[in-house]
């Protein structure tokens, strides 16, 4: 079967060689009409140790692009609290396992040029990946984006565009471009591939956990990427016979841009207004319009999970947290660990054999190095991005 983009409201199709990069007639993002196959949990120690060893559920394979993303450690926090180590990228954070399929499908389709819009991280993967499949890439970004990541994004040789204004002024402006004949929008929102990438997350927990997840998957939700690809591969996993139970999916977001918790906390399907934009340490997930919020909301009220929201003043403390445990990661990669860490026994340093007992997984998803440690209450904050 001819796997095509179709969109979740309305039906409408269209192929993938198109460069649609969203419904023509809602507007809306694409989902993509592909089968998985069964991964063979047996098979997998002889085969490549990336992403890409899980081929069968994959919607491309034999890929150019790669630079060897995902099989990223999982490490114990507490007796029953474990961290997934994934700012052990590439480019230093989860985003890569969508931008190599954003990228390796651009390839294939041959644009002009490409683009994508970013607080930060997708964009530097977005141009670590074009520059690895020697593709010319422009990429979006607020200007408030920390110096860091704009000179990482430089270094791989894209050309930056910043934006006066929030994260959904650069998401207007990139969409505004991704419409020029020949563009392909590498959107880690829009484009359902990225998802397909990061769905990869679930496969390794499944793989590393000898075909079985834990009791709960918590997530960071900005854009919802990482949670919609995790409900992708519990689904897939289900469908195939190759997990007993689902897990519950819990959904962190920050308290000053909280605009999917409160709609989850009202009961409501999607969102009915955009929250307003305000300064947050996590800068990844302050996205006060989500493309995807009703799928995200759907997602979540099916795992039996929920949504938890964080303060500045938990992230700043579990920065430090994790930095005192060796782990230095971002102010955004933080906010799942602020959400669950007085619930743990405190124990660190489980027993690596002892799985049986893992019952929450919490992802580390950027790393340190990207933006520094969190400035002190009152110290000047940083900008929402």
């Amino acid at each position: 079967m001819t796997t095509m983009y179709v969109c979740p409201a309305d039906g409408t199709r269209a192929p993938v060689e198109s460069l649609a990069w969203c419904c023509p007639v809602c507007r809306g993002p694409w989902d993509l009409d592909f089968e998985a196959s069964p991964v063979p949990l047996k098979s997998l120690s002889s085969r490549v140790n990336s992403l890409w060893r899980y081929e069968e559920a994959l919607p491309l394979s034999a890929p150019v692009t790669t630079l060897g993303e995902g099989r990223t450690p999982l490490v114990p926090l507490t007796s029953s609290v474990s961290a997934k180590l994934d700012f052990l990228m590439p480019t230093l954070s989860f985003k890569d396992r969508g931008a190599v399929m954003l990228a390796e499908l651009a390839r294939r389709l041959g644009p002009e040029r490409v683009i994508a819009d970013s607080s930060g991280n997708a964009g530097t993967a977005i141009a670590a990946y074009c520059a690895r499949a020697g593709l010319p890439c422009t990429v979006y970004l607020p200007e408030s984006t920390s110096p860091k990541k704009t000179e990482q994004i430089r270094a791989h040789g894209a050309r930056l565009e910043r934006v006066p204004g929030d994260r959904e002024a650069t998401a207007r402006a990139a969409r505004a471009a991704a419409g020029e004949p020949g563009t392909f929008y590498a959107s880690h929102v829009h484009n359902p591939y990225f998802l397909h990438g990061t769905k990869t997350y679930v496969y390794e927990l499944w793989e590393d956990l000898g075909g079985r997840l834990p009791e709960t998957i918590v997530v960071p939700v900005g854009n919802g990427t990482l949670l919609l690809g995790a409900a992708l591969a519990i689904a897939e996993l289900s469908a195939h016979g190759l997990i007993d139970g689902r897990p519950a999916l819990i959904a962190v977001q920050t308290e000053a841009v909280s605009p999917l918790a409160t709609a989850f906390r009202a009961g409501a399907e999607e969102l009915r207004a955009p929250a307003e934009s305000a300064p947050t340490l996590a800068e990844g997930i302050a996205i006060p319009n989500p493309p995807r919020a009703r799928q995200i909301l759907r997602a979540v009220r099916a795992s039996g999970g929920t949504f938890r929201t964080v303060t500045e003043d938990q992230l700043r403390a579990a920065q430090l947290d994790l930095a005192s445990r060796g782990l230095f990661v971002e102010s955004t990669a933080v906010a799942c660990w602020a959400a669950v860490r007085d619930e743990g026994d405190g124990t660190s340093g489980a027993d690596e054999t002892d799985r049986a007992g893992l019952s929450v997984v919490v992802p580390l998803c950027g790393a340190g190095a990207k933006t520094g440690l969190a400035p002190a209450a009152g110290a000047g904050g940083q900008s929402a991005q």
